[in-house]
């Protein structure tokens, strides 16, 4: 049997989605369960990381068992409207500009109050190694996620009420999140109000931000704090063009998706600024040359990470169709080698019912169906891919 075309796998993972109305479970999402919460062990750090830990990783989704609801993500949410709108720029029909506008209301729906600024969060509480984040903490990914999709609403719509969201969003950046590292010429943003932490593809997402509406609003102060923000990162490229996760020995790994919004977030950056180009264009093509080299097979195998095979995991696909798009100057063969990576992902990761598996193992295949970590991103991947090809 022929697998699905591009097409037809994007409507039939967005319908997929919409029945269940944009919600889901998620990886991180285990100290959501009832059962959990209902012991003194919630107050615990280590049970709360072994507890994540172990849903996270169990080739069985416990989820049903332990009482986790299904639940809408904002960074899910930010992508499904991303997705929406990439859709609506290639077919422009009026339903698909509803349905764009309406993820956008719903993503308005989820900001956190009380802040210096617009801001979005997890569903969950999440303990990581670094940090615990009750539910509903403010962090930069879904921000940045979330201004990203609201700018680019803007552009589409011409609603100034998104751009002044999009606009809020600095706000929160600059007031709300810490400077962790501070020069004249470098700065790093934390994760979140929480935490004093320096990863690197965090920090440079609140940096795209900050260059992205600089560009609607004509800010000069912004697009500064983004170029001091991309410094940092990039004179912390190691020799063979990798980045770490962040700057502490405990981060000291190298995987696919968050190089891959590294190499993003700097080549938008660098897309805002003439400067910006020419200061931080070597050290993108040196990362995008480690990456391409290091992630893939020839045949689109997604690696986790680049001296492994295994676990192949759909978010790591998704992400790297999303990088080879908007990247596709570096590379003219960046296209078809997405296209590849779909094909591959489409006849190994996909479920005939429409959705995407978690993750593929040496020995077994997680099918649990992420609704963020996958779907959201795989609707995404699809949806850009589909606009630049058509």
């Amino acid at each position: 049997m022929q697998p699905p075309t591009l097409r037809a796998t994007f409507d039939q993972l967005l319908d997929w989605c919409r029945v269940r109305d944009f919600a889901g479970h998620d990886p991180f999402d285990a100290l959501n369960s009832k059962l959990f919460q209902a012991t003194p062990l919630r107050k615990v750090r280590l049970a709360r990381l072994t507890w994540t830990q172990l849903n996270k990783r169990s080739p069985f989704d416990l989820r049903g068992a332990t009482a986790v609801p299904a639940q809408r993500n904002a960074k899910g949410i930010a992508l499904f409207s991303l997705a929406a709108l990439a859709n609506h720029r290639r077919v422009k029909t009026d339903q698909t500009a509803a349905d764009a506008r309406q993820l956008i209301d719903i993503l308005l729906e989820m900001r956190i109050p009380g802040l210096s600024g617009a801001a979005w969060g997890y569903n969950f509480d999440w303990q990581s190694r670094n940090f615990f984040a009750p539910k509903g903490t403010p962090t930069i990914v879904p921000t940045a996620f979330a201004a990203k999709a609201l700018v680019e609403a803007f552009e589409e719509f011409h609603d100034h009420r998104y751009l002044e969201v999009a606009r809020s969003a600095c706000d929160f950046i600059r007031s709300d999140l810490n400077l962790t590292a501070e020069t004249d010429d470098e700065i790093c943003f934390s994760y979140s109000p929480l935490d004093h932490t320096q990863i690197f593809n965090a920090s440079l997402l609140a940096a795209e931000t900050l260059a992205m509406v600089s560009t609607k609003t004509g800010e000069t102060d912004l697009l500064d704090q983004a170029l001091r923000a991309a410094r940092f990162v990039t004179r912390r490229q190691r020799a063979n063009g990798s980045w770490a996760y962040g700057t502490a020995s405990e981060q000291d790994w190298v995987d696919s998706f968050h190089t891959a919004y590294v190499l993003l977030s700097l080549s938008r950056i660098r897309k805002c600024s003439p400067a910006a180009h020419d200061e931080f264009g070597q050290a993108l093509i040196r990362g995008f040359e480690f990456w391409k080299e290091g992630f893939f097979l020839a045949d689109g195998w997604p690696k986790y990470y680049h001296d492994t095979l295994f676990p192949v995991d759909a978010h790591a696909a998704a992400t790297a169709i999303v990088a080879l798009v908007e990247l596709k100057d570096l590379d003219q063969e960046a296209i078809e080698f997405a296209e590849r990576i779909a094909s591959w992902s489409i006849q190994n990761l996909r479920d005939r019912r429409g959705f995407f598996y978690y993750q593929r193992r040496r020995f077994s295949t997680v099918k649990t169906p992420f609704m963020r970590w996958t779907q959201s991103w795989m609707l995404y991947a699809l949806a850009r891919l589909l606009e630049v090809k058509e």
